[in-house]
């Protein structure tokens, strides 16, 4: 601080490692309030309950271990479980955590993969993009419509407060840059990955 020099921290509220202690304890308990903090879904005649393909390449359903037709979201790798954006209490347990790095005089965060937050959740057979059955899970949740509220939230409740500088991984379209970055935007900047 002594030289002016502030420092930005990565930022990943998309998910967690399947070895936080949410997920762990939402393994262990079907009936904690950690299962909801994630998204489980029951399986429908013995797969899971879509054909989403995950950005890794893979099915983005993970068999719950232990459980008999029960699966996790996993828009990336199976090891990082996606949070519940939907659960209020996740969004404030995120917001804490922010807040908690901003008030040690943290300058702000590269944010990853945020435009992945909001989810449109359906199940059943989706029209497969290509021959391993599956279709790109962006689809569903990929900057879908709600997720204005959320970013606007996350800002004011975090960033804005403290005058962070924000770079967020995200491909905004170009006519809405604007609502998403500079001045009155969710974020300081974006870069699209």
């Amino acid at each position: 601080q002594a030289l002016g020099i502030k420092v930005l921290m990565d930022l990943v509220v998309n998910h967690t490692s399947d070895e936080h202690s949410w997920f762990e304890k939402a393994l262990k308990n079907p009936l904690s309030k950690y299962r909801d903090y994630y998204i489980f879904r029951e399986g429908a005649e013995g797969q899971p309950p879509n054909n989403w393909r995950s950005y890794f390449g893979d099915s983005a359903w993970e068999p719950v271990p232990g459980e008999e037709n029960m699966y996790y979201l996993h828009a990336f790798t199976k090891k990082q479980p996606d949070l519940n954006w939907e659960n209020q209490e996740v969004r404030e347990e995120i917001y804490a955590m922010i807040n908690y790095w901003l008030e040690k005089g943290l300058g702000g965060f590269r944010i990853d993969a945020i435009l992945n937050i909001k989810k449109r959740i359906e199940t059943g057979h989706f029209t497969p993009d290509g021959e391993d059955g599956l279709t790109f899970i962006g689809h569903w949740i990929l900057n879908q419509p709600g997720i204005e509220t959320w970013l606007k939230e996350l800002n004011d409740r975090t960033f804005k407060m403290h005058n962070s500088v924000t770079v967020a991984e995200a491909a905004v379209p170009n006519e809405r840059l604007q609502e998403y970055t500079g001045p009155e935007g969710f974020f300081s900047m974006d870069f699209d990955f």
